[in-house]
């Protein structure tokens, strides 16, 4: 039976601006007069002061961007320049697309996975909101068989309850050969839990579990094992952890209230870094061991907390070492006007990225940021009316970021929404690199709302370190295979 612990009372907004808002959460934490105190009271860790990435050169092929860093301008669309695309140091390689898009065709995962036989899949959500996506004859979550990445090859579309809509919860384990999410949508969902085996053959995936253990959904967690699946709703705020060790017969080993957006397990399992939307927004550090341990009535207790002045909607958080050094990777979506306002339409605030030290797991320090110049608070006036910037939301905002490995990874690779795929050098974790990026070219759209024609990448990109490619989706466009060029993933 499920067993409580209870940190905090749920959160509370109304729906319509939820749904307006795509995935919002609680107001952020707002620093007070000498920006070192949350509203309870916390610590916050400031960091570095929050300033664009530097960027490296970029080389043969490219098509850089005409002036700021991140920005197509409403000159770059009279011009054409938005239409042709731009890039530096990254090529397309192939890509699953309509012509023209009526709602939307990408959404918010990409993940990919190496089958027993040495199939190669990439597991796609095919909307950023159910149903939009059934206008394009688009449904589910489109599985491709990318034995010639040049041409993703569709598969399969699941399309079970929490398949039609994951919203944010697509994930797979790449050692314990299962695929799994759990229904939801930008408020909160059912909690429908689907659980797939891809370990025979991936571009086949066989249902072994559709259940509504997972109370309510949105987002989610797995353990790398794959056999522990966290359903997390930050707009109920709850987690429910539950053990699909046996996938046909998943049962609960957990609930607990906390505003968790999406959280990330370390390779133990023992550890999960949750993204917050609670107080404090920011990340919170919790042993889950004895939920790991599977032991009777498990206790989940906070190890840490921290946050930053510039927190909007903490979205993701994942873990990895670099020469033996505990790191954290976290990504704030959308923008905000700080306060208490939360989602705002191109708000002066933007959160996007930034890697944590985690050296003193009881006291995590902000090490470095990943952000690009149409984020920087001095710049937003002048970008306010590029086509998209008002968007409530994408906007210039961050979406997703993740990490090829989590051991020495030596990029991150961002969704950043209207300024497309961004990939930052992090061999040096507290002096990052932007050295590639990749905006598609805009096509026509038959509908203009919530925005024009524009990028409106979003999902976690998925990679395949061996050809330095890069797999993610943009909302209006659908699923991209990029490659790395010039050397620039090192």
């Amino acid at each position: 039976m499920f067993t409580q612990t209870k940190q905090r009372l749920p959160w509370a907004m109304s729906l319509l601006p939820l749904l307006i808002a795509g995935c919002l959460g609680d107001s952020p934490a707002t620093s007070s007069a000498n920006g070192r105190l949350s509203p309870s009271g916390q610590t916050v860790v400031d960091g570095p002061t929050p300033s664009a990435t530097p960027q490296g050169q970029c080389g043969p092929g490219s098509s850089p961007e005409t002036g700021m860093q991140g920005r197509v301008s409403q000159a770059d669309h009279d011009a054409g320049l938005a239409a042709a695309g731009f890039s530096c140091n990254m090529q397309l390689v192939g890509s699953f697309a309509p012509e023209r898009v009526i709602g939307t065709v990408g959404g918010f995962k990409v993940e990919r996975y190496r089958d027993k036989a040495g199939r190669d899949c990439a597991f796609a959500d095919s909307t950023l909101l159910f149903p939009t996506n059934l206008a394009d004859q688009e449904i589910g979550v489109n599985v491709f068989d990318m034995s010639d990445p040049t041409r993703p090859v569709r598969t399969a579309r699941l399309v079970t309850p929490a398949m039609l809509s994951p919203h944010e919860s697509l994930v797979v384990s790449q050692e314990g050969g299962v695929l799994a999410a759990v229904l939801g949508n930008p408020a909160f969902g059912p909690g429908i839990v689907d659980v797939y085996d891809v370990s025979e053959d991936c571009r086949n995936p066989v249902l072994k579990s559709s259940t509504p253990l997972g109370v309510f959904g949105h987002e989610s967690g797995l353990s790398p094992d794959g056999k522990t699946f966290y359903s997390a709703s930050p707009g109920t705020s709850t987690i429910v952890a539950l053990d699909i060790s046996n996938p046909s017969v998943p049962r609960p080993l957990w609930y607990g209230q906390y505003s968790s957006h999406g959280l990330s397990l370390s390779p133990d399992g023992n550890t999960a870094y949750v993204a917050s939307i609670g107080d404090p927004a920011g990340m919170v550090v919790l042993d889950v061991s004895e939920i790991q341990a599977r032991k009777a009535n498990p206790e989940v207790r906070v190890i840490s907390t921290v946050s930053w002045d510039t927190v909007t909607i903490p979205q993701n958080a994942i873990p990895f070492t670099q020469n033996g050094k505990q790191y954290v990777m976290e990504v704030d979506e959308y923008s905000s006007n700080g306060g208490g306002g939360g989602v705002s339409a191109h708000g002066d605030l933007v959160g996007a990225a930034r890697i944590i030290d985690m050296s003193n797991p009881q006291q995590p320090k902000v090490l470095s940021n990943l952000r690009l110049e149409v984020h920087n608070q001095k710049n937003r006036e002048e970008i306010a009316g590029d086509p998209g910037a008002q968007n409530p939301t994408g906007g210039y905002a961050a979406h997703y970021c993740n990490i090829p490995t989590r051991v020495n990874p030596t990029i991150v690779a961002c969704s950043m929404i209207l300024s497309g795929l961004r990939v930052f050098d992090i061999r040096d974790p507290a002096n990052p690199v932007e050295v590639a990026y990749y905006n598609a070219p805009v096509k026509d759209r038959i509908i203009t709302q919530p925005a024009p024609a524009s990028n409106w990448a979003m999902s976690s990109p998925a990679f395949v370190p061996e050809r330095k490619e890069i797999w993610y989706t943009d909302g209006y466009q659908g699923f991209y295979v990029v490659r790395v060029s010039n050397g620039a993933w090192k």
